[in-house]
C-alpha cells in the first residue's frame, strides 16, 4: 500500500504550487504527518471508510486518511490546492476525490456515495467551522449520515462545545452539540504546528452521533432566544417564544423561571425544545 511518505514533501508542494496561506480562506496548512495520522486514528479511518474532507490546503490530513486505506471526497474552494492535490490522487490508486467548491453550499449527500454514513475528518477552515458543525449535526438528525467526526477547531471553539452548565463558555453551541452528538476532546495542538502559524492553539474534537427524539430545529430556535440573554431569567429570555405562558411551560419542563440560560442543562433544553415544538404545531 502506498505511504504518504512516498510522495513529496509538503514543504515542496507548498513552494511548487505558490501555496501560501491566504487569510480571507482561513488556511492554516498542518504539514506534520505524525500529526495527521494521530486525527485519522483518533477518527477510526480504516480501508472500509469513505471520509468526507473539507479544506485539504496541500493535502498534510488527506495523505494520512488515504494511507489508512480510506477513500475520501475533499472539497477545497482554492483552486491552487485542487492542482496540487492531484498528484495525490494519482498515487492512491484515484481513492481521492476532489471537488471544487464552497463548503457551505455544497450538498453532502449529492456528492457522496450512496451506501452508508461516512466519517468526516477535517482540518476546519476556522472562519467557517461552527457553521459547518451545525450543518452536519443538522444532517444526522433527518437522517444517519456520518459514523464519526474529528474535526480541528480554534481552542476557544471546542471549548465552547465542550463546555458543562455553570462554565463562563456554556452557550448555544455546547447545547446543540451534545444535544445532538456525543463530542469529547481528542488532541490539542500549539499555534506552532500549523504553517502559518495562527494566533491560537486548536483542539481535534471527536463527535459519536447520537439517535436524537426531539426537534432540532425547535433546540435552535429555543436556545437563540435564552443565550442571547444569556443574564437574564428564563422568565424574560423566553417571551419571545411562549409568551405569557413562560412560566407555566418552564414549570411543565422542570425549570424554574428564575433560572437563567447557562445554569439549564442540555435535557433541560431539550425538554424546552419539545414544549416549543409543539406550540409551534399546535
Amino acid at each position: 500500500m502506498t505511504s504518504a511518505d512516498d510522495l513529496p514533501p509538503l514543504r515542496e508542494v507548498i513552494a511548487a504550487h505558490g501555496l501560501l496561506a491566504r487569510k480571507s480562506l482561513g488556511q492554516h496548512f498542518l504539514l506534520d504527518l505524525n500529526v495527521t495520522r494521530k486525527i485519522a486514528r483518533l477518527a477510526d479511518v480504516g480501508p472500509h471508510d469513505t471520509v468526507f474532507e473539507v479544506g485539504p490546503g496541500p493535502g498534510g490530513l488527506t495523505r494520512a486518511l488515504l494511507e489508512a486505506g480510506a477513500r475520501v471526497v475533499a472539497v477545497e474552494r482554492d483552486a491552487r490546492c485542487v492542482d496540487a492535490l492531484s498528484t495525490v490522487a494519482a498515487a492512491f490508486d484515484s481513492r481521492l476525490e476532489i471537488v471544487e467548491g464552497d463548503a457551505l453550499a455544497v450538498n453532502e449527500p449529492a456528492i457522496l456515495p450512496a451506501g452508508g454514513p461516512i466519517k468526516i475528518v477535517s482540518n476546519l477552515p476556522y472562519n467557517i467551522s461552527t457553521e459547518l458543525l451545525v450543518k452536519w449535526l443538522r444532517l444526522n438528525a433527518e437522517a444517519r449520515f456520518w459514523s464519526g467526526m474529528a474535526l480541528m477547531f480554534q481552542k476557544e471553539v471546542a471549548n465552547r462545545i465542550l463546555a458543562a452548565p455553570g462554565s463562563k463558555v456554556y452557550g448555544r453551541l455546547s447545547v446543540i452539540a451534545q444535544a445532538a452528538s456525543a463530542p469529547r476532546r481528542g488532541l490539542d495542538l500549539p499555534a506552532r504546528a500549523f504553517t502559518p502559524p495562527p494566533k491560537v492553539d486548536s483542539t481535534v474534537v471527536v463527535f459519536a452521533p447520537k439517535d436524537i427524539d426531539f426537534d432540532l430545529a425547535a433546540l435552535e430556535r429555543t436556545t437563540q432566544a435564552a443565550f442571547s440573554q444569556r443574564r437574564k431569567m428564563l422568565r424574560s429570555s423566553m417571551k419571545s417564544i411562549f409568551g405569557s405562558d413562560t412560566e407555566d411551560i418552564l414549570g411543565a419542563a422542570g425549570l424554574l423561571a428564575t433560572d437563567r440560560a447557562e445554569d439549564v442543562n442540555v435535557a433541560g433544553f431539550i425538554r424546552l425544545a419539545g414544549a416549543a415544538s409543539a406550540r409551534r404545531t399546535a
